[in-house]
């Protein structure tokens, strides 16, 4: 699904918080939601401006919701920014929070 008016080309400085994919074919605009959610939880303080001046909140918002791959550090943090009750966000929800944990703690 491809949105349109987002960038379709992600800056050389952002490009390493892609180290599992080729960070220069990959287009936002096609990948909103992965590109977000890589930047706002694995990214640096630039990564997440230009998240924050290349797509709209209604997004990174949604982002947060509904992806899976957020640190709870992260995800707390990101909460409290915009306000989203954790009943909404679907990485503060049981079992995947029980399964992450497990993950983590063997």
């Amino acid at each position: 699904m491809k949105i349109k008016n987002l960038p379709n080309k992600l800056p050389v400085s952002i490009r390493p918080f892609f180290w599992d994919t080729d960070s220069k074919k990959l287009d936002p605009s096609k990948f909103p939601l992965y590109v977000i959610n890589r930047l706002l939880d694995k990214g640096d303080l630039e990564a997440v401006r230009w998240v924050k001046r290349n797509f709209s909140e209604k997004l990174i918002i949604k982002t947060i919701k509904t992806r899976r791959d957020f640190s709870f550090k992260t995800v707390i943090f990101w909460s409290r920014i915009y306000k989203i009750p954790f009943k909404e966000i679907k990485c503060m929800q049981e079992p995947y929070r029980s399964m992450r944990k497990m993950h983590w703690l063997n």
